[in-house]
């Protein structure tokens, strides 16, 4: 739930002001309900009422994300956290839990399937565009080494045997990897063909 807090002052101005030092916000992260506008009375003292607000963080990204995850979690019986991590263009999210194997799938199919899912939902009907990652135990840094190294040993196969080699079909973020990695190689150059999900990566002699 989003968290709020209710402020009484002499003025709305004073009451909104309280309760933005309280939420340690800016009026812009916040809504802003005036509860009662407050009178001064007879001659500023007799029936005097404070005016009272109700300020409301606004959910950020990065909150939505979580609870669009923990509740895809639940449905899969899944037993997981999800720490968020968020600056003003990219959200990363770390799922940690016991079991959680079935979140990666095979090859990280199901992890980027989730990625793309959650990105829909936190960047549908916004102005502007944030970039969103989710990594379960580093599973995206130990991946990408491990192409990294295959990507320079199949490439010295390519030298040494003076063959094209077609690599198994990958998803962009893999296929990126593989290019990345080769782009500036004194020998060999990479290109991919054929079409999602079957689009593969191949490694040539320049």
């Amino acid at each position: 739930m989003p968290q709020f807090v209710e402020k009484s002052a002499k003025t709305v101005r004073e009451a909104i002001d309280l309760a933005l030092a309280e939420l340690n916000a800016s009026e812009d992260s916040v809504e802003i309900e005036v509860l009662e506008e407050g009178t001064k009375g007879i001659f500023g003292l007799i029936g005097s009422k404070l005016a009272r607000v109700k300020v409301t963080l606004k959910e950020t990204s990065g909150e939505k994300a979580k609870k669009f995850l923990l509740d895809i979690f639940s449905k899969m019986k899944v037993s997981a956290d999800v720490l968020v991590e968020e600056d003003e263009d990219t959200i990363l999210l770390k799922i940690q839990g016991d079991d959680i194997g079935i979140i990666i799938g095979r090859r990280g199919e199901t992890l980027d399937s989730l990625q793309y899912l959650t990105s829909l939902v936190v960047n549908k009907s916004k102005e502007g565009y944030k970039r969103l990652v989710i990594d379960i135990e580093n599973y995206r840094q130990k991946r990408e080494e491990t192409l990294v190294k295959l990507a320079n040993r199949l490439a010295d196969r390519v030298i040494k045997y003076k063959k094209n080699i077609t690599l198994e079909p990958m998803n962009p973020y893999e296929r990126r990897v593989i290019h990345s990695s080769l782009q500036n190689h004194k020998y060999v150059q990479t290109y991919s063909v054929g079409e999602e999900p079957n689009r593969k990566v191949i490694i040539a002699l320049k």
